[in-house]
């Protein structure tokens, strides 16, 4: 696997190692010893998520606060999101800037996305699997979300604002100005 850090300490870009050949293909797509090695951090993740969406379905952008702040492991089973994380941690250099990748089924990146961020992903093909990886369970009490177009952070989202297809609970979410700690 290839670890490639990005401009936000602690999120990395996956790439693992596919062995081609006339039947297919075999990757490894996780291995805690490696991924350990490879973030630099002890991570142990606890919780597998999965979700189906169809094109310009925007979810997020969304983090948990206090001690149940997770970790994630995100990766595309099946076509192409936009993947975003932003840094929430208030004592960070890079707090409020955040970083977007393409990952996809076809490509088969990773996303590691550590603790103090707020995610969030845009589905660019006509449907699309998501899965992560949670290092912490879901607490309910401790959700927390940033409007996905807020003005502070403004991510590119590389689609029409207005085509996008946007849950009530994450068109009401609140400013980063506004949003819960972290912790």
């Amino acid at each position: 696997m290839n670890f490639i850090a990005t401009k936000l300490e602690g999120c990395f870009i996956i790439e693992p190692k596919i062995i081609r050949d006339e039947r297919g293909y075999f990757m490894e797509s996780f291995n805690e010893n490696t991924f350990q090695i490879g973030v630099g951090q002890n991570v142990h993740f606890v919780q597998d998520n999965q979700s189906y969406s169809t094109k310009g379905v925007l979810r997020g952008l969304h983090y948990q606060t206090n001690e149940f702040a997770q970790a994630k492991l995100v990766r595309v089973l099946q076509g192409e999101v936009l993947d975003v994380a932003v840094d929430i941690r208030p004592d960070s250099a890079t707090y409020g800037q955040y970083v977007s990748i393409l990952i996809s089924g076809e490509n088969q990146r990773q996303f590691f996305v550590p603790r103090g961020f707020a995610h969030g992903f845009l589905v660019l093909s006509e449907t699309a699997t998501f899965f992560y990886k949670c290092d912490n369970f879901y607490n309910k009490e401790s959700e927390g979300g940033i409007n996905y177009n807020d003005p502070t952070i403004n991510v590119d989202w590389q689609f029409k604002l207005e085509d996008l297809i946007i849950s009530e609970k994450d068109k009401t979410l609140p400013s980063f100005e506004n949003a819960k700690k972290v912790w």
